[in-house]
């Protein structure tokens, strides 16, 4: 799971509500539990007071009589925490009967206890007695035969018996529910992974689009997709037909504009004048603008368009050849070290255009070799993009850190002795911007001038 991912949200959500429902849900069976076993018990005890009330009589005098023991045992050992006890309660403290466990001992119940009674009768509770034993208590009160006193009629059992019974079940049920956690968890991964599919299919289907594999998004779509897919397409070809106006009139502008700078310049040289001739150098001006800014525009058209790849290590060679022609004078030689199918996401004349005019900038200053190589990565890879790093090194003369940056200026040339207009790595510099790339220039391993530019891959 990644942070902040629609699988994780819902993972994490439905992660948060099982626990919380498996947590009530294991307090609720354990409640639950614990209730039952003491109704179950308080029906044990209830069975030995109705056993008790069936064997005492009460005498003359009032005092309660035992006509036979019972038949449990575990109340005649001693503190067992099993007890039986029958007094009077009529206020006088007249001594009442108690079973053999008790000895000497009695439980005496506060006013609380007693006072929280069944719609039976019926008091039950928890004390401890001497011995730090949990007892579970019932307690009732009866009149004997015509006696009118009231005897108060208590039976107690060890309660700790149950005890190991309980933790056992809780220990159970940990597991249990444990178990339906982690398949709960299971199941929801499986869910989500199989619910979030068609947003992956999605996502690749527009991935596709993006290196030039595909032009729209085909195939099915859930209903709560499908029309996102359908918007996306929509989109996609909205953008097309954008680029293809703009790249219509791109063209129509430039032959509107050319045309008549071609007539002003023939008319211009017709007339010899000192006017004629400013009017040739103006309309010079003017047409190295327009087509400074429609070869711009042409490249921010292309940059933004989607689908666009280039195989680069073909072009390489091919720019390679044509560049050591036409330096064959020097005897330069160009190596391209391209070990991949690497592809450029972009327009093909653009990668062509930038890495001419990186290779032929570096023939003229090279002394007898030039080595481009091309790799994956980069300074420059983030947002998730892989990048093409791309190295252009000739062992010339270098250039030092401190004119670097103006070597990047546009009309920039460093030495008139060179040809060229100086536009060249400023053209590169704004092509590889619109791409969202960037060059740099550093030291070469042969000696000179390192440019290294950093383009968007494709797959």
């Amino acid at each position: 799971m990644r942070p902040r991912s629609l699988s994780s949200r819902l993972i994490l959500s439905s992660a948060a509500v099982s626990i919380v429902l498996l947590v009530l849900a294991a307090i609720l069976l354990a409640t639950l539990f614990q209730q039952a076993l003491e109704r179950n018990f308080d029906a044990r005890l209830q069975a030995v007071m109705d056993g008790l009330l069936a064997n005492v009589d009460p005498a003359p005098d009032g005092m309660p009589l035992l006509d036979s023991e019972l038949a449990d045992t575990r109340f005649s050992l001693p503190l067992s925490g099993w007890y039986w006890q029958v007094q009077v309660d009529d206020g006088k403290n007249l001594p009442g009967l108690a079973s053999a466990s008790l000895l000497e001992q009695r439980l005496n119940p506060d006013g609380g206890l007693l006072a929280r009674r069944r719609p039976d009768g019926v008091a039950s509770f928890f004390m401890t007695d001497v011995n730090g034993t949990q007892l579970r208590v019932i307690q009732q009160n009866f009149k004997l035969g015509d006696n009118e006193r009231n005897y108060s009629f208590l039976v107690a059992g060890n309660f700790d018996e149950l005890k190991g019974e309980i933790d056992a079940f809780r220990h159970t049920l940990f597991v249990v529910l444990g178990l339906l956690g982690i398949g709960l968890m299971v199941a929801v991964l499986l869910q989500v992974n199989y619910g979030l599919l068609p947003l992956k299919r999605l996502r690749a289907g527009v991935t596709a689009i993006r290196e030039g594999r595909a032009e729209k998004l085909e195939g099915e779509f859930p209903a709560e997709i499908r029309p996102v897919a359908d918007e996306l397409n929509l989109l996609i070809k909205s953008n097309a037909d954008i680029i293809e106006r703009a790249r219509t009139q791109v063209g129509n502008l430039a032959h509107a504009l050319k045309t008549p700078l071609s007539v002003l310049t023939n008319e211009a040289h017709v007339h010899k004048s000192p006017f004629a001739s400013k009017v040739v150098e103006q309309t010079n001006v003017m047409r190295d603008h327009v087509s400074l800014y429609l070869d711009r525009a042409r490249r921010a058209v292309r940059a933004q368009g989607l689908g666009a790849v280039t195989e680069i290590k073909l072009v390489l060679e091919a720019i390679a050849r044509t560049t050591e022609r036409i330096h064959r004078d020097k005897g330069v030689t160009v190596k391209v070290k391209c070990k991949g199918a690497y592809k450029f996401r972009g327009e093909k004349q653009d990668f062509e255009e930038m890495m001419g005019n990186l290779i032929d900038n570096a023939c003229k200053w090279a002394v007898k070799r030039v080595v481009v190589k091309a790799s994956l990565g980069g300074a420059a890879a983030h947002q998730g993009r892989t990048w093409l790093t791309l190295l252009v090194d000739d062992d010339g003369p270098g250039l030092p850190a401190e004119r670097r940056a103006d070597a990047l200026k546009r009309g920039q040339r460093l030495d008139e002795t060179k040809p060229g207009s100086g536009l060249g790595l400023s053209i590169v510099k704004e092509t590889a911007q619109m791409y969202g790339g960037s060059i740099e220039l550093d030291d070469a391993e042969l000696g000179g001038l390192r440019v290294r530019l950093i383009l968007p891959a494709a797959a």
